[in-house]
């Protein structure tokens, strides 16, 4: 027994909260085996999923998608960097969306981070006279447009 943690170890060495890593054993994305007093002891190994997982919500993956990752493992098992690479290829289009989303976001509002309008005629999204008020409620033209939509995006309608 000697090798395994306690929910307390787990916690300062992986930096979540006890609260956490329960909620992630009832989520089935972490294991515990259970003592004759019915405390939870982590293999080491378990270390390892946590930092998975705590990486993968950092970028914006759901805790469902983090659970059948891991749960397509064999023997359900922490990733290996062969086992990472193929995970991270079916999140690799989601991800670079969002960084060309934050990098127009960092380079599109420089000129009107101050102004808390995104209308102004001036406005670096480029929306004069609100053009874009008729398509609905948001960034319309930070937000990718539906594919059945024939107007490019960036482009008034």
């Amino acid at each position: 027994m000697q090798d395994l943690l306690t929910i307390g170890d787990l916690s300062v060495r992986s930096g979540v909260a006890p609260s956490a890593l329960r909620y992630y054993e009832r989520l089935g994305l972490i294991r515990a085996d259970r003592t004759g007093g019915n405390q939870r002891r982590y293999a080491r190994a378990e270390l390892r999923r946590v930092a998975f997982i705590r990486i993968s919500q950092q970028v914006g993956v759901s805790l469902d998608e983090i659970r059948d990752a891991l749960n397509s493992l064999p023997d359900a098992r922490t990733p290996s960097p062969q086992d990472w690479a193929r995970l991270s290829a079916s999140w690799r289009g989601r991800l670079d969306e969002k960084v060309r989303l934050l990098t127009k976001l960092r380079d599109d509002l420089d000129g009107c981070i101050g102004c808390g309008c995104l209308s102004l005629q001036r406005c670096t999204l480029n929306n004069p006279g609100d053009a874009l008020a008729g398509e609905g409620p948001g960034a319309r033209l930070m937000l990718p447009r539906p594919a059945d939509d024939p107007t490019p995006a960036g482009s008034p309608a």
